[in-house]
């Protein structure tokens, strides 16, 4: 989460997908630049690669980090297509970013913050099930997946029922934003402790719009930890054990949570990886990765 000296940490599962491949490639289709949303006088995009045919398919959203405030969709383009290649529809997806006064940022304040982010990665996966007929998309088998702070959305999308103030201004208010598989690497899942423990709680004060004194409702509705029932679908959570920026007692917590819940979590910690995984705990994590959203996100009929 920490800004632009830990970027290239956590642009982590460059393999993903491609190095594990379950059955022969399709050919694909890809589309750049497609607008999903349009908020606050920008254009919010996201490039979209799904199998070239007329084939119902599940689809994957891929989300991001960079603290909320840095970041591109790019990072993911890659993976959208191999995984294309693997018989899904699947996304990277823009949404709105923090600024800041870097110079102040232990005092600044920053725009737009929480829920903004929330409420557009929720639109993106609305916009997708109002297009399954023309991307050919499956709407019950939808997933997310995402790194640091898109592990964080990634889980609102998958654990957060739709309260209002996550939800947000939709021009879809009868579709459903929830996901129903997430794989979560290294995201904070307890906001409060995530401040009183992180070595970045500047970047949390930020993101919250103060301190958790200050906005105790923002830190309690913007914790996936808030949200757990037993109707959640499953989560793969990836974590590193030395990790500074998002202490594995995130991870933990959340597993605690997700398993008196009675959900399907699990929980991978490499106990000397920190925020971003090396080349050997990056092919681990994503063959797993792999076969997580084959488990999940296939139906019967879309099986090998």
């Amino acid at each position: 989460m920490r800004i632009a000296p830990i970027l290239a940490a956590i642009l982590y599962c460059a393999l993903l997908f491609s190095d594990h491949p379950l059955r022969a490639a399709e050919p694909i289709k890809v589309l750049r630049d497609v607008t999903y949303k349009k908020v606050d006088g920008q254009e919010l995009k996201l490039d979209l690669a799904r199998p070239d045919n007329d084939k119902v398919c599940p689809a994957i959203v891929f989300i991001h980090g960079g603290g909320w405030a840095m970041g591109e969709r790019s990072k993911w383009f890659n993976q959208i297509q191999e995984a294309a290649r693997q018989g899904y529809v699947a996304v990277t997806i823009s949404y709105r970013l923090m600024k800041f006064d870097p110079e102040k940022k232990e005092t600044a304040d920053a725009e737009p913050h929480f829920p903004a982010q929330v409420h557009d990665v929720k639109e993106a996966v609305r916009w997708l099930r109002v297009n399954e007929d023309k991307y050919h998309i499956d709407p019950d088998y939808i997933g997310a997946m995402g790194d640091s702070a898109g592990g964080h959305l990634s889980l609102l999308l998958g654990l957060a029922g739709p309260e209002a103030e996550l939800e947000g201004e939709t021009e879809y208010p009868e579709v459903s934003s929830r996901v129903q598989a997430v794989v979560n690497y290294y995201g904070p899942t307890e906001m409060q402790n995530c401040f009183e423990t992180s070595s970045v709680a500047w970047l949390m004060r930020l993101f919250m719009g103060g301190t958790p004194a200050e906005q105790p409702e923002n830190y309690k509705s913007s914790s996936p930890l808030t949200h757990v029932s037993a109707d959640d679908p499953p989560v793969l959570t990836f974590q590193g054990g030395r990790d500074r920026l998002v202490p594995v007692k995130q991870a933990r917590m959340l597993d605690e949570k997700l398993k008196a819940a009675e959900v399907s979590h699990t929980l991978v910690v490499f106990p000397e990886q920190g925020h971003g995984f090396d080349q050997e705990h990056k092919k681990i994590s994503a063959k797993q990765t792999v076969e997580f959203f084959e488990k999940h996100l296939k139906a019967p009929s879309q099986a090998n």
